[in-house]
């Protein structure tokens, strides 16, 4: 095995790992706001959490992964109050299951997807129909998160496909246990491209935006956020209301979301 299929294994291995260990904590943590959040929130939604801290009395606990995983964790009874999905799928498969309380659901964000390189590198593309993709990725692979599960993933397969790519590069594709897993393919050099958040790029400075995906090219990106069924917290509401506000819109922004919800 090279060393470069060697990381993509151990990252996609890890990506599992750390899944597991960022959704255990959480029950330990009864004492406070339990949040299960896509990865791609993570640095965003820190910086809300830290600022929500005074309104609502306590840092939240958040644990950070795939919406998927994350989803399915709830389903198999994990403690949570509030789940972040990256999609509007995982929602509805929340509550289609009586797991969420239906009147606190709320699309909070937008996001856009975009093809990132290495920072130093010289890829330079205009992401449209047909686009020679095959080409830019060479003897490479394509970081995106698993297609069939991680919202980031489904997303830009779908992308892909309307602009008629996706065939001559589906056997390229290196698919991740989330967004950030796939983002840090491309940063570290494990892969020349990769598909993520604009939010991800924005992020890490190890990459670079080469290429925006075409808003009509995939379902719209958004966020919803909603209290779970089995809510055991008191400051949940406090929560939820500080994360829809106006101050933490403004946190949202500057980490390059759209906000959805009106402030409260």
């Amino acid at each position: 095995m090279t060393g470069k299929a060697f990381g993509l294994k151990a990252i996609a291995v890890g990506g599992l790992t750390a899944t597991l260990m960022a959704i255990m904590p959480a029950a330990h943590a009864d004492d406070k706001v339990i949040v299960f959040a896509a990865a791609s929130l993570k640095d965003a939604l820190d910086a809300v959490n830290k600022a929500c801290e005074p309104e609502v009395g306590e840092a939240a606990t958040i644990s950070y992964a795939a919406s998927s995983a994350l989803a399915r964790q709830i389903e198999a009874g994990a403690p949570a109050d509030v789940f972040v999905s990256a999609d509007l799928d995982w929602m509805k498969y929340l509550s289609d299951k009586k797991l969420t309380q239906p009147d606190t659901e709320v699309k909070l964000l937008g996001n856009r997807i975009v093809l990132v390189a290495p920072k130093d590198s010289t890829v330079e593309v205009k992401v449209e129909k047909g686009f020679d993709l095959t080409k830019l990725i060479g003897d490479g692979r394509l970081a995106m998160g698993d297609v069939k599960a991680v919202p980031a993933g489904k997303y830009g397969k779908a992308a892909l496909e309307s602009l008629g790519v996706w065939s001559s590069v589906e056997g390229k594709v290196a698919q991740a246990e989330n967004v950030r897993a796939a983002l840090k393919l491309v940063s570290t050099g494990e892969a020349p491209l990769g598909i993520v958040y604009a939010t991800d790029a924005h992020a890490d400075k190890g990459v670079k935006i080469v290429g925006t995906f075409p808003e009509d090219s995939h379902p719209p990106i958004i966020y919803p956020i909603a209290q779970t069924a089995d809510s055991k917290d008191k400051d949940t509401t406090a929560f939820l209301k500080c994360v829809e506000s106006a101050k933490a819109a403004d946190l949202f922004k500057e980490q390059g979301f759209t906000v959805l919800a009106p402030s409260n």
